[in-house]
């Protein structure tokens, strides 16, 4: 009987989650992406520069994919009330996988593939058991296997390995049209994704696990598995990323996640796109969103020439901005 009632609680508990689920404000990061693209034409134009050129559009496009796909998988962890900080050696990792067992050879590109899907499966899946079973806290989790991770990189590699071959590289070069084909990629993940949390059972899950765990439990939602499965989906993100790296590259190496700083600019995104870290509010398109205000921001001062201090700076004060903002709207809805 007191379980009964426990459920009937949670279930009404539950409902204000499910309208509010998929309702992150991705308008206010559009908007202030709009802002950033306006401020910076003028600025470039001041400068007697051309900012929205049809080179520079690609440019931002085939600079934000990457991050974007990462990003995407990103918010799959964080809506569910976790993280994922070792996407950026997992990067490392698989593209040096990749490299290495593509070898040059056109043949042997399905294999590296699969060689990818599989250890970025068994690493997300090594975050998730941790996290579930040993009731590690996912910063700790995370943080733990990427050292890991680390390890295994710089005990095996000095510097650049392996040759991907040229018909792979046309991943990390070739358009159609004005639209570079790594960012069809990163458009097909983020629209998978988009799918998987506004279309599917998994997707609602996912929220509720992330709005109030226990209410998710007692309304019959395997929390446990939800988490693994996130994180899983979010070493795959990682795993394509490193896939599109070594594409450009034409080759693996060791260091290229960590350079991009693609764990904790993955994390930034996210937050920028108004997804909470608590979990359960949020969604891809204001990801998206982040993801280009980053790049956007950087083109802005590479163009500008600006110093790399002060484009950190400028950067932060961005991503704080955006956290107060949202969070005084949340305020603002509670009142």
């Amino acid at each position: 009987m007191i379980d009964s009632e426990r459920i009937r609680a949670a279930s009404a508990r539950a409902l204000p989650l499910l309208r509010t689920r998929g309702s992150s404000p991705a308008r206010v990061v559009f908007l202030a992406l709009a802002g950033v693209v306006l401020v910076g034409w003028a600025l470039v134009a001041a400068r007697g520069g051309q900012f929205l050129t049809l080179e520079n559009l690609v440019g931002v496009q085939q600079r934000s994919a990457a991050l974007g796909i990462v990003a995407v998988g990103q918010t799959l962890a964080i809506l569910a009330g976790s993280l994922d900080l070792s996407v950026a050696y997992l990067i490392s990792l698989t593209s040096l996988v990749a490299a290495e067992t593509m070898a040059g050879l056109d043949g042997n590109i399905a294999l590296a593939v699969t060689a990818v899907v599989a250890i970025s499966a068994a690493v997300g899946l090594a975050n998730g058991l941790v996290i579930t079973k040993l009731r590690v806290h996912p910063f700790i989790a995370t943080l733990g296997i990427s050292l890991i991770i680390k390890g295994v990189l710089d005990h095996l590699y000095d510097g650049p390995a392996g040759k991907v071959p040229e018909s792979f590289q046309h991943l990390g070069y070739d358009r159609i049209g004005p639209v570079p084909v790594s960012a069809l990629l990163w458009a097909g993940v983020a629209a998978a994704a988009w799918f998987l949390l506004r279309r599917t059972t998994l997707g609602y899950r996912i929220y509720a696990v992330g709005g109030d765990p226990e209410v998710a439990r007692l309304s019959g939602v395997r929390t446990d598995r939800m988490l693994i499965v996130t994180h899983v989906l979010c070493s795959l993100c990682a795993g394509i990323a490193g896939l599109l790296l070594a594409s450009r590259l034409g080759a693996g190496a060791p260091t290229v996640g960590t350079d991009g700083g693609y764990d904790l600019e993955s994390i930034a995104a996210v937050v920028l796109g108004g997804t909470a870290l608590a979990g359960g509010r949020g969604g891809v398109g204001g990801t998206v969103g982040g993801v280009l205000l980053l790049a956007t921001l950087d083109s802005v001062f590479n163009q500008l020439e600006v110093d790399s201090f002060f484009k950190d700076v400028v950067r932060g004060v961005v991503i704080v901005t955006a956290v107060a903002v949202y969070a005084r709207r949340k305020q603002g809805r509670r009142a």
